[in-house]
């Protein structure tokens, strides 16, 4: 297609219509903290011809996705946190270590091989943390989900009962 055609014979698909109006969007919207209206979406989906039924179902899916979003980015942050926790135990200890080594012997000798030893394990534990992707990554974020899903269940429980305690 070139720039010359006659707007009335210009067609495209619906992949390519998407993109374009991502990045005319995107172009048009230079303030990120523009907010667009519920009724606005409703009125761009009309013109699309897309039924309010399949907005809606489109708009809960895409909830549904930044709810995910969002539990993977805490789940990342803990790993994180936890990983420094770590990291931060086995350098005071090891470096500890080694100056007690250094210090009763003169050199280093025994404390190289706990270093050697539980930095192994520290290295296995980086390669564990920061790998995104993978079966062990879900196995690691289901069973993370399900933990808070629980404690916020037994939450919500206790906060119920203590409110009917007070009443």
């Amino acid at each position: 297609m070139t720039e010359f055609e006659p707007n009335s014979l210009r067609s495209y698909s619906q992949e390519d219509v998407q993109q374009i109006l991502q990045l005319a969007i995107a172009r048009q919207a230079d303030d990120k903290d523009k907010e667009f209206s519920y009724e606005l979406l409703l009125e761009i989906a009309t013109e699309l011809e897309i039924s309010p039924e399949s907005l809606n179902l489109a708009e809960r899916d895409w909830r549904s996705q930044q709810s995910e979003i969002q539990q993977r980015r805490a789940f990342d942050s803990y790993r994180l946190t936890r990983f420094r926790k770590r990291f931060g135990n086995f350098a005071i200890v090891n470096g500890c270590l080694i100056l007690i080594n250094f210090i009763a012997s003169g050199g280093l000798t025994w404390s190289l091989y706990i270093l050697l030893f539980w930095g192994m394990a520290v290295g296995l534990d980086i390669w564990n943390t920061f790998q995104g992707k993978g079966e062990e990554y879900e196995i690691a974020f289901q069973k993370w989900h399900r933990k808070h899903q629980f404690k916020r269940t037994i939450n919500t429980l206790l906060n119920k009962w203590f409110k009917a305690l007070q009443a």
